[in-house]
């Protein structure tokens, strides 16, 4: 499991700079220095290897989730926290990650996809509903129209059409919006809030 463990990790991190397309299994062996017999070991075939990398980013971007959740004062601490994480989730990734997976790993993708929309949407969800239960977001909001559109507007830093990698960091953009969306749903309460958790992290 060990090994399992450090192939994924590796994996990851290369898949995450340069894209699936571009790395090849000889890269991966070449650059734990194991065999390419050992990686086959572990997985049938490239497409596996992307399936279970995927699998398990998302299942730990999940577990942090909850315990952003269980760990944060309010709902706008929440997602201070879940921005942190996905800061350093998305640190230095390549764009072109998201439509590797969409071309090339259909089943990589259709889990990402089922993330985003079971997951992230449920999530954002709930922190909707706990947000306007403490009195920080408004209480008129239309909590599934916005849970659908935050869930796809966090995938905007994905799109190099809107954000080239060359002229945008990928974790100013997600904070940037993230901000953005907390400003529209906030109450004069959260609006508050939202300076006092800028001010906590500027300094």
């Amino acid at each position: 499991m060990e090994v399992q463990e450090r192939i994924l990790d590796t994996a990851f991190n290369m898949f995450r700079q340069y894209g699936t397309r571009s790395i090849t299994m000889d890269d991966i062996a070449n650059r734990m220095g194991i065999s390419k017999k050992t990686l086959y070991a572990h997985f049938a075939d490239k497409s596996d290897l992307v399936l279970n990398v995927m699998s398990r980013h998302l299942a730990l971007i999940e577990e942090q989730c909850i315990a952003s959740r269980n760990d944060s004062a309010d709902a706008i601490g929440e997602l201070f926290l879940v921005i942190k994480m996905l800061e350093d989730k998305f640190r230095n990734m390549n764009p072109v990650v998201m439509m590797d997976l969409q071309k090339f790993h259909s089943k990589a993708f259709q889990l990402f996809e089922q993330h985003k929309n079971v997951f992230m949407v449920s999530t954002i969800r709930e922190n909707l509903e706990r947000g306007i239960r403490e009195g920080l977001y408004r209480p008129d909001l239309d909590v599934e129209i916005l849970s659908a559109f935050r869930a796809a507007s966090s995938l905007f830093c994905f799109q190099p059409e809107l954000f080239p990698m060359n002229g945008y960091d990928m974790t100013k953009v997600q904070r940037v919006l993230l901000e953005h969306f907390l400003y529209g749903v906030a109450t004069l309460k959260g609006y508050k809030q939202i300076e006092q958790y800028k001010t906590k992290d500027n300094q």
